[in-house]
This record gives C-alpha cells, structure tokens and sequence, in this order.
C-alpha cells in the first residue's frame, strides 16, 4: 500500500512537472510573437504579423537588439533603413495608426495615419492612437531601437 502511495504521489510529481515545462514553453511562443521598440524613453509593444518577414526580423533580434534612424515621410510614417532585407510578403495594404510595415525589403516604418500601398505587414502597436503615436516618435529624426527585451 505504501509503495503505490509513492508511486502515486511521483506521478503527480511528474504531471505538474510537464504540466510546468509545457506552460514555460508556451509562455515562450507567446513572447516570441512580439518585440519591443524603444523611442524617445518609451516602450511600445509590436505584436508580430504571421509571416516569413516577422520570423526573419525576430530572427535578427535574438542574435542583438536593432537601431533605425527614422525620420518623417509624408506626414504620414515615420521610416529608416534597417541595414539588412528581409523576405518580402507584400500585399495591397490601407494602413492604420500602429502598423508596423517593411518596406522594399530593407526599410521599416512605423505609421501614424493612413496610407495605401502595396507593402509588407510586419505588426501591430496596439493602445496608441494616431495622436498618441505622433507624441511618442516625435517631430523629425529619431533614433529607434527594436528589441526582444522591454528594457
């Protein structure tokens, strides 16, 4: 009796450990579907589009954090060479405040209002309205720092 007692208590052991490595795995995809960007003090959440661009970007990220030099274009978006291409997955898009958009493969830009063109989805700020976007990237160039850490 004793022993299926112990055996029964080292497979509750066990559930709750898979049960743990599971959740930690899932808390893992989770967080890896966002990345950070860091401008003028801030930190906006970027929550990733599900295509090969996002991935590679992601990709990039876990290797070092990414800086941009943006400035404003067409009163519109701010955007900034990354310094590197990504694959492009480019679609007919009308963008809206918080669209983050790659575009010729090799430029980011972060929009504030809308625009249409044919270009990539990279993700989403979500919670910040155009106004709100305008405050936070500032008039003319600023400096961005993408990341997987929200410090």
């Amino acid at each position: 009796m004793i022993f299926f007692k112990a055996i029964k208590k080292l497979i509750g052991i066990f559930l709750m450990m898979g049960l743990f490595f599971s959740l930690t795995a899932f808390s893992s995809v989770l967080e890896m579907n966002r990345f950070y960007i860091h401008v003028n003090g801030k930190v906006l959440v970027c929550e990733c589009a599900d295509n090969s661009s996002s991935k590679a970007l992601l990709e990039k990220l876990k290797i070092s954090d990414v800086e941009i030099d943006m400035s404003d274009y067409g009163n519109f978006e701010k955007v900034g060479d990354l310094g590197f291409s990504l694959p492009q997955n480019n679609e007919d898009i009308t963008t809206a405040p918080g669209d983050v958009i790659l575009y010729l493969g090799s430029k980011l830009s972060i929009y504030y209002a809308q625009n249409s063109w044919n270009l990539t989805r990279i993700g989403k700020i979500r919670n910040q309205n155009s106004q709100e976007l305008k405050d936070v990237l500032g008039k003319g160039a600023v400096k961005v720092r993408l990341s997987l850490s929200d410090r």
